[in-house]
């Protein structure tokens, strides 16, 4: 019995080569993987060989096709590893011609099972070149056809692939629109997500905020997983959402889709109504706030804080937010029973007076080259003037997007996305580029012209006192504001300790300068200079 076996292993090895494409075109019959290793095996076991490998692949044949279990085989074959290579078909084997075959001809034992054809046999060799090139111009041909009829559907207008998420195509004619069929057991549809995603985003949401509260609300994504920031991204910056064509660039840039344009230069309406996508202006606000180019103020919380210094207080030890609770502001981690190492507590009226006290001394030491004064004085217009300010952003936001789209249009170039066919358009999508730039620029100047900013209140000590005395509650907070972003508190040394702002205060003003101890401040000088009253909070 084991002489029988050792006579069975001792046959003369063969390797398998099954490859069918991902992508079976209309009009052809292809034999799939388990019946093409039926047949390799049948092929083996009558002839006298033993299957060693079996090499699949389920992927194209062409020349710009990776193919490294093919390069495996043939290595294989060629280094004498094993005796002979099967395949099921020359059209299997390779389409790229001549080039594939002549180099194992007379050197390495190739089947070609379905053309009855041998690499070593001398009377096979013009038959499998012949073979080989015949297969080669159909795969040209095939090629060149499938590339027409998409180049003339997407001129049409047509989306050829499996719709984005929110969309659907038509069956017929191909056109985009909203999926507005309800998720099964939602309240929601699908393009519900999609605008709440391009209005949050414009609105300031980051992109892993909103994937965060998507996950919290248990809503699914395109692939029934959760959702990733990544995700969100490549929503918003696909045109497809305000209803134009977009074809892939491919290779690392597959999820960044570019716009399709005809043989005129012209962007293809993919929408079958423009109308119930995403606005343009919606959708660029969104893009230029996702990429940095636009930054929106912090919102508030709905309500005003009682007190003056909510939303700015923050414990030294765990960097949470510090909340008031009766008359003091203690840290917000300690308040819901969390993990403080040294939760910090101050008494508010304390703590109150004393950055109010700092926050005047700072502009009673300050000179009209202060570069806080330039940020305090732009944070004044817009709270002074928030739509004319709103507006200012916006067109500041837009030259910086138009001048990031003209330097990517450099660096497409530079990485060879123009050099072939779509380099005819290049010089209008700079001219594009330019123009949309100019617009902006003229834009932006003209709103930068809308008046002068008054804060000369900030550099007369007596004015700047009357102004803060004057201001009610909800002033004094933004006034604050203006020059301070952050103040840091520790914990008091024992328990019942008189509050002492300059050993457990440090103040981050808007400037990012350091937080200064005036002398004269704290020696009680200008405290009677001020002839400052507690009353005056």
């Amino acid at each position: 019995m084991g002489v029988r076996e050792e006579e069975k292993d001792n046959r003369p090895e063969v390797d398998l080569l099954l490859r069918k494409s991902k992508i079976v075109r209309e009009g052809e019959r292809a034999l799939s993987l388990r019946a093409q290793e039926e047949r390799g095996r049948s092929w083996a076991d009558a002839n006298g060989y033993r299957v060693r490998k079996v090499w699949k692949e389920n992927l194209s044949a062409w020349s710009d096709v990776e193919r490294p279990k093919y390069d495996a085989a043939m290595a294989a074959v060629l280094n004498g590893e094993v005796p002979a290579l099967w395949c099921y078909a020359l059209d299997r084997f390779s389409r790229k011609g001549a080039e594939a075959v002549v180099p194992i001809l007379g050197k390495a034992r190739v089947i070609f099972d379905y053309e009855d054809l041998d690499s070593m046999n001398e009377r096979d060799r013009r038959w499998i070149i012949d073979r080989a090139e015949n297969a080669r111009e159909y795969s040209v041909r095939l090629s060149y056809n499938v590339r027409q009829t998409k180049n003339r559907q997407r001129n049409e207008g047509r989306w050829l692939s499996r719709a984005p998420f929110g969309l659907i195509a038509d069956k017929v004619t191909r056109k985009l629109s909203p999926n507005r069929e309800k998720v099964a057991g939602k309240t929601y549809c699908p393009w519900d997500l999609i605008v709440r995603i391009f209005t949050s985003i414009a609105e300031g949401v980051s992109a892993r905020g909103l994937a965060r509260q998507f996950n919290s609300e248990g809503i699914k994504s395109a692939t029934g997983k959760g959702w990733r920031a990544d995700v969100i991204r490549a929503i918003v910056i696909h045109p497809a959402y305000e209803g134009w064509l977009t074809v892939s660039p491919g290779g690392k840039s597959h999820k960044a889709p570019q716009l399709y344009y005809n043989p005129a230069g012209e962007r293809v309406q993919v929408a079958a109504d423009m109308q119930e996508m995403i606005p343009a202006d919606l959708a660029e606000r969104a893009r230029r706030v996702l990429s940095g180019h636009q930054i929106l103020p912090r919102k508030s919380r709905p309500g005003r804080p009682s007190r003056l210094l909510v939303g700015r207080l923050v414990c030294a030890h765990c960097d949470h937010a510090m909340r008031t609770e009766g008359k003091s502001y203690n840290c917000q981690m300690r308040a819901v029973c969390g993990d403080c190492p040294s939760p910090a507590s101050a008494w508010c009226t304390a703590i109150e007076n004393y950055v109010m006290m700092r926050w005047l001394a700072r502009f009673t030491n300050t000179s009209p080259t202060d570069p806080l004064l330039r940020i305090v004085a732009e944070r004044w217009d817009s709270l002074t003037r928030p739509q004319e300010t709103k507006e200012h952003q916006d067109a500041i936001a837009a030259v910086k997007a138009a001048e990031a789209a003209i330097e990517q249009l450099a660096d497409d170039r530079a990485a060879g996305l123009y050099a072939g066919a779509m380099g005819k358009h290049f010089p209008r999508l700079v001219q594009d580029a330019e123009a949309k730039l100019t617009v902006a620029q003229e834009r932006a100047e003209k709103l930068s012209d809308h008046g002068s900013v008054d804060i000369a209140w900030l550099l007369n000590p007596l004015w700047t006192q009357r102004k803060w005395q004057d201001a009610g509650p909800e002033l004094k907070r933004d006034l604050i504001g203006l020059a301070i972003d952050r103040i840091t508190v520790t914990r008091a040394p024992k328990r019942g300790v008189r509050f002492n702002g300059w050993d457990r205060v440090e103040i981050t003003w808007a400037d990012g300068a350091a937080d200064y101890a005036y002398p004269a401040f704290r020696e009680g000088v200008l405290k009677d200079l001020w002839e400052w009253r507690p009353s005056a909070a």
